[in-house]
């Protein structure tokens, strides 16, 4: 039966198991903060989670984010780090602790498009958010006010305050970003 769930898509996963849970789309929902429509949207395979969502839902579900996020790297098989790692049209992100089980600190690695913004739902989940930036030049939007980060430098902030990333520079930023998740 495991091996069966490996081989499925992510969205088709989360559904397994919601089902297996017996969670309505609601009861997900109300535990997420997610429009049913999102959530829907996302088990049918029309929209990818942002690494916020995939730790929302693994909390409503009862599972481990990392094993999910390590089960999709394993489907890809022997592909390129960059091509498992792409999650959406501009970043992608790969979690650098995936045996992170009832842990309250997850950290991943993070790819920004040059001169893209995260895309998809807003940002924001319980808890705190640090992010170092490797390469780029990172602007950090946290609520109304504005970090703007370039190589080696740093932000920590309250991860419920909505959020969003834009790599300003020429080329692939890459950051490193650890969520302590209550």
């Amino acid at each position: 039966m495991a091996d069966r769930r490996k081989k499925l898509p992510f969205g088709k996963r989360v559904m397994k198991l919601r089902r297996e849970r017996k969670l309505s789309l609601k009861d997900v929902a109300n535990e997420t903060g997610l429009a049913k429509d999102y959530i829907s949207s996302l088990e049918k395979g029309e929209v990818i989670p942002p690494v916020a969502v995939i730790l929302q839902l693994s909390r409503a579900l009862g599972i481990d984010s990392g094993l999910l996020l390590r089960e999709e790297k394993e489907e890809e098989g022997k592909q390129r780090d960059q091509d498992y790692q792409k999650r959406t049209e501009a970043y992608a992100y790969e979690t650098l602790t995936p045996e992170a089980k009832d842990k309250h600190l997850k950290a991943f690695r993070v790819f920004i498009e040059p001169r893209e913004d995260h895309k998809g739902v807003s940002y924001q989940h319980a808890g705190e958010e640090f992010i170092y930036v490797l390469k780029g030049r990172i602007e950090v939007k946290v609520g109304e006010n504005t970090n703007v980060l370039g190589p080696n430098q740093t932000v920590h902030f309250n991860s419920s305050i909505v959020h969003r990333l834009k790599n300003l520079s020429a080329s692939r930023a890459e950051l490193v970003v650890v969520l302590y998740t209550p």
